[in-house]
């Protein structure tokens, strides 16, 4: 996580995303932790520097909810981010390793061990670079930002100050004296300052408005202070009063064969998200005399190199080689003679042949870097010229850039690939004007993935939001090659479009290697050599190119992808797409028939699958296969694409298996209920799955009849896996229905057999459902250890929806055992997996255990924000459906609950009864009780002692009769009640108790 200070309170990700800090009091308790770098806060001076002279009713409480607020903000944005905020004996800290004002500290004292100007130039850049404002810009009025900010600013001053003695140093007085000149107006008394800006205006041949600004301090000083200008300011003036010939700038040498150095092109913009590879490539050139920068067109390997040769201690000079489009060394050395400035000294003195010879003997005795920029059309001439001369200068260096090495002796190679999503994103916005808002960012991540993070594309990309807005951008990406079409000038005609930067790569290759890249484009996930049918030496051949990228595996295999652009451009080529895409078809169909998800390969086959769905996806949108459709079916669950297992299996026309399949999918996303499909002619699995999303709804009734079915079938084919599944899927109808010994026995039969058949998805679910058993009889220990295997199981097979409910499930248990702290965490962490999944029922399973714990902690709003939100989708489901979902009764239960604590008598029985109703029709003998409960409180909250006695003891036999007696962790509203029915919580006064319906 990384912390922002020098601008605007800022948070990203380790990744660069930003972190959003909701509500002004969070954001200005992290400011104020930020501000003591690392030094505990007591909460009384948090209070203290938060709400001043106002502080809210319940100070200490308050603060503990800012706290979990922000510690909720920084979890939610990086596992572990809550960590961060810790509580110590002197009061809350936080660990923050990553803060930009740290950051600009230690490149400060960089700056000042070295003494090469160069290199103490290049860190105070990027000290000042992290500056987006004045520090802490958003709490300038705060008294416990002012002291860290004002330091801060003071150091940012130094900075620049000794920022312009060493441009002075390194003769850049023309641009520095302009720059200086609004700096100087905004902090006139700096002496320091002041003498550089003299001096720049001095080096620039402006003497007149050097002496008139000495003149200017001088009487600054004298009025401001009552002193005059100090020794060095005096000397500075005496010397350009005298024309001291010392305050000249320093000429360069001119060398007998080589001119002098000429700048190298100054970047337009700045160079973004490569900070790491500047330093790799840095590094690799302080013990190698040969380093070659590769990668694909477009990924910025000359914006690399000259970024790094802007750096080299030596003289740098930049040789492009793009327009010389062919030739042997002797054309080569011609084109880097001349941009030395010696073709004109050894041109006539011998055949073209001996042209490399000369000038290899001219560069001997200097020490430079010499970049030879774009070489993969003449790799070979490059690399015969680049050992001549490496042989004969010893002091040379050569960085080149190509989408293919030299491979030559002594070369080392850095790779540079696209950049990472918050680099990529962050290039983008840069280049878009840093005009998006919030709305934009999703936009933004679709553009920088579909365009696999190459910058240039990004860049063209972002040229186009002027005019189309970043939504529209990214809907236009399919048609990418007429979107980044538009001309951009400044840039070499190869890569002023995306196309032109593709044709500059694709003409390199020769037939065989064009017809093998695209084969690899019909395959959009990338592939293992067997499914492309490619010969490996061919990959090998377009790998060195930098026109496919390998990836190796976990199974020592190498797979091979395009980029997105790249395959785009090839599918465009592709002559025999026919055959092509028959072949791609036919190998992931037999791949799909050897698949087995329900044994003890489960994993293996999921992860197999999971690395192919690109392709699975491309096979089923280019040709209807109902076949394949059906056996995906599975997978599909398993993964919790429930939305596509839908659209897919309801294309497929006149079966009755995939109807049925696609119904079940239906239920499962909360769509409205379609008329009933015929079941007969199905397999046992496909009723049963459809039996699986009834009890998703709470339907346990038109379930049973399916399960009942389809286990007499599976146990008559000898199917133990069916069997079990059908016996976890009782267990589950069991405890809806309360009939708490069935659901034992049916539970510990089905973990018992996927056990035996190590199917670790069954494992999951049968201990899934005994662990609810547990909870409801108070066996809090066996729950939590049964949730817990199953979250292993579900992270082992990464089945992410069923994380989440293992997650809320343990924050089910924290909350009984009283940890409402870790229930909290476990709660959040099930919700955001829940919402990354987009599955509805999770996020709403992970949520009510929010409101729960809010209601228990005290946050009552919190809770009821919650508990509403979850209201109205509980009433949309049964809108859809015809029912209600059986987690419906706990949301009015909650409800009543809640409005009974707030003294509404009124709005807490309308709650419970509306709770009673639902109950009544789910015939859960469990919510019934529990609604009886709830009335029994309102009654009570009105002095109806009589009413309220009759209902708790109606609730205690309707649990005793379901062999569910209430764990006393549960008791918290029964025991409160029956407080009040005696008289030991004062009763609300009339008035109270209407509460907000009087």
């Amino acid at each position: 996580m990384r912390f922002g200070v020098l601008g605007p309170l800022a948070v990203w990700t380790s990744e660069g995303r930003p972190v959003r800090i909701p509500e002004a009091k969070v954001r200005a308790l992290l400011a104020d932790l930020l501000a003591q770098r690392g030094r505990p806060v007591s909460a009384d001076r948090l209070i203290d520097d938060l709400w001043g002279e106002e502080p809210p009713g319940n100070p200490a409480n308050t603060l503990q909810t800012k706290v979990s607020q922000l510690r909720r903000a920084l979890e939610r944005a990086e596992p572990g981010g809550r960590e961060l905020v810790a509580f110590e004996p002197a009061g809350y800290v936080l660990r923050a390793g990553d803060v930009d004002a740290e950051q600009f500290t230690a490149s400060l004292a960089r700056s000042r061990a070295t003494d090469d100007p160069l290199a103490k130039a290049g860190l105070l850049a990027d000290a000042l670079a992290l500056w987006r404002g004045p520090a802490y810009t958003d709490f300038s009025d705060a008294d416990f930002a002012r002291s860290a900010a004002a330091g801060l600013a003071e150091q940012r001053l130094t900075a620049l100050e000794e920022q312009a003695e060493v441009r002075l140093a390194l003769g850049d007085h023309s641009l520095l004296a302009d720059e200086l000149t609004p700096l100087v107006a905004e902090h006139p008394l700096r002496e320091r300052l002041r003498a550089a800006h003299l001096r720049a205006l001095y080096r620039s041949g402006r003497q007149s408005e050097a002496l008139a600004g000495f003149d200017e301090v001088r009487r600054a000083l004298a009025e401001e202070l009552g002193l005059d200008p100090g020794p060095e300011l005096a000397a500075l003036h005496q010397a350009m009063l005298t024309q001291d010939p010392e305050l000249a700038p320093a000429v360069p040498p001119v060398t007998s064969a080589v001119r002098p150095r000429p700048r190298l092109p100054a970047p337009i913009s700045a160079l973004v998200g490569r900070e790491e590879q500047v330093a790799a490539v840095r590094e690799l050139l302080a013990s190698a005399r040969l380093v070659t920068v590769t990668g694909p067109g477009g990924v910025g390997k000359t914006r690399l190199a000259l970024a790094v040769a802007a750096e080299s201690p030596d003289d740098a000079w930049l040789v492009e080689l793009a327009a010389l489009r062919a030739g042997g060394v002797a054309e080569v050395a011609d084109v880097v003679a001349g941009v030395l400035g010696v073709r004109d000294e050894i041109a006539e003195r011998g055949h073209p042949a001996e042209l490399a010879d000369r000038l290899a003997d001219a560069l001997r005795g200097h020490r430079m870097l010499l970049v030879l920029d774009n070489c993969e059309h003449l790799v070979e001439p490059v690399a015969e010229l680049a050992l001549l001369l490496l042989r004969a200068a010893p002091g040379l260096r050569i960085l080149a850039t190509s989408q293919e090495p030299l491979a030559m002796a002594g070369e080392s190679v850095h790779q540079l690939g696209t950049l990472g999503p918050g680099e990529a994103a962050d290039l983008f916005r840069a280049r878009a004007g840093n005009t998006l808002d919030a709305d934009d960012e999703k936009w933004v991540t679709a553009i920088c993935a579909r365009l696999d993070g190459l910058p240039l594309a990004l860049e063209l990309a972002a040229a186009r939001v002027r005019t189309l807005g970043v939504r529209g951008v990214a809907e236009r990406l399919d048609n990418r090659f007429e979107l980044l079409s538009a001309t951009t000038r400044g840039l070499p005609a190869r890569q002023r479009t995306l196309r032109a930067v593709i044709d500059w790569s694709w003409d390199q290759l020769d037939r065989k290697q064009r017809a093998a890249l695209c084969v690899l484009a019909v395959h959009p996930g990338g592939c293992l050599p067997e499914a492309s049918g490619v010969r490996l030496d061919l990959l090998e051949q377009l790998v060195n190119r930098s026109m496919v990228v390998a990836e190796p595996q976990a199974s020592g295999q190498m797979r091979y992808r395009l980029l997105e652009s790249v395959a785009a451009y090839c599918l465009d080529r592709l002559d025999d797409a026919g055959e092509v895409l028959g072949r791609r078809d036919a190998f992931y169909a037999d791949l799909v028939r050897q698949a087995d998800l329900y044994g003890p390969a489960q994993r293996h086959w999921l992860q197999r699958l999971d690395q192919e769905w690109p392709n699975l996806r491309a096979v089923l949108d280019h040709a209807a296969d109902p076949d394949l459709t059906i056996r995906l079916a599975w997978y599909w669950y398993l993964r919790g694409k429930h939305s596509e297992g839908h659209r897919r299996l309801s294309a497929v026309r006149d079966d009755t298996e995939a109807a049925l399949w696609a119904q079940g999918f239906a239920l499962l996303t909360g769509r409205p209920a379609a008329d009933r499909v015929p079941t007969t002619g199905a397999s046992p699995r496909a009723r049963w799955f459809l039996a699986l999303a009834h009890l998703h709804l709470g339907e346990s009734a038109h379930a049973g009849k399916l399960i009942d079915g389809a286990l007499a079938d599976f146990r008559a084919a000898g199917d133990e896996w069916g069997t079990a599944a059908a016996l976890a899927s009782r267990t589950k109808q069991a405890l809806f229905e309360g009939d708490f010994v069935l659901a034992e026995r049916s539970g510990t039969d089905s973990l018992a057999l996927f056990a035996a058949l190590g199917d670790r998805w069954g494992r999951l679910q049968a201990a899934d459902m005994l662990g609810y058993l547990a909870e409801i009889t108070g066996d809090y220990e066996r729950a939590a250890r049964l949730h817990r295997d199953g979250l292993r199981h579900a992270e082992e097979l990464h089945l992410w929806v069923d994380a989440s409910y293992r997650l809320a499930s343990l924050g089910r248990i924290a909350l009984l055992t009283g940890d409402l702290d870790r229930a909290e965490e476990f709660h959040e962490r099930g919700l955001r997996l829940a919402t990354e999944q987009s599955s509805p029922f999770a996020v709403e399973f992970a949520r009510m255990g929010l409101a729960l714990g809010g209601r228990r902690s005290g946050d009552l709003d919190g809770a009821e924000r919650h508990l509403r939100e979850a209201l109205a989708w509980h009433r949309r489901v049964a809108d859809e459906h015809g029912t209600p979902h059986y987690g419906v009764t706990l949301v009015l239960a909650e409800l009543g609950f809640l409005a009974e604590q707030r003294g509404d008598a009124v709005q807490a029985r309308a709650w419970h009864l509306e709770g009673l109703t639902a109950a009544t029709a789910l015939g859960d003998p469990r919510a019934i009780a529990l609604a009886r409960e709830g009335l029994a409180g309102a009654a009570a909250l009105v002095g109806s002692v009589e009413e309220a006695e009759a209902l708790l003891a109606e609730a205690a036999a309707l649990r005793e009769s379901a062999g569910a007696p209430l764990p006393a962790a549960e008791r918290g509203d029964v025991t409160r009640i029956e407080a009040r029915i005696r008289g030991a919580v004062p009763r609300p006064s009339a008035g109270h108790a209407r509460g907000r319906s009087g």
